[in-house]
């Protein structure tokens, strides 16, 4: 029993020191504008690029819809089909990780930001993605010129 208990507690302790620091892998950039501006002039560039959105998704009226205020904060999905597919192709479970994600948000200063994880860090995560993928090159050149487009 004492050899349950030290073993359950060595995993509780250990586990908490393993946890792993991802933020180093979440670009954040200042933004130009506000938040649905900076959304749009996102959507309206990608959209001319060729890229697909598939969604823009409200968190702040979603919070507000419940009595509560997160400030304004938008998730835009979007992708290209010709660039997932290969990344899919290599491994399956990629689908989790697309399409792109770009979180716009105001932060607790009131400050638009522009946050999103490098492709690397999420598709690297799995077996099947190579860190040299191509795909991976273009996704993460992809979200820095838009990005960079709406950011200070």
């Amino acid at each position: 029993m004492k050899m349950l208990i030290a073993l359950a507690l060595s995993l509780v302790l250990g586990g908490t020191a393993m946890a792993e620091d991802h933020s180093k892998d979440i670009v954040r950039k200042a933004a130009k504008a506000g938040v649905v501006e900076t959304v749009d002039q996102l959507v309206a560039t990608m959209e001319g690029a060729g890229l697909k959105i598939f969604a823009r998704i409200d968190h702040g009226a979603g919070a507000q819809s419940i009595g509560e205020d997160v400030g304004a904060s938008q998730l835009l999905i979007f992708g290209n089909p010709k660039v997932g597919t290969p990344a899919i192709k290599d491994d399956r479970i990629s689908g989790l990780f697309l399409p792109l994600k770009v979180l716009v948000y105001e932060d607790a200063e009131g400050k638009t930001m522009i946050a999103y994880e490098t492709p690397k860090a999420n598709l690297g995560k799995l077996g099947g993605v190579s860190e040299d993928a191509p795909y991976l090159a273009v996704m993460t050149g992809a979200l820095a010129k838009f990005t960079d487009g709406v950011a200070e």
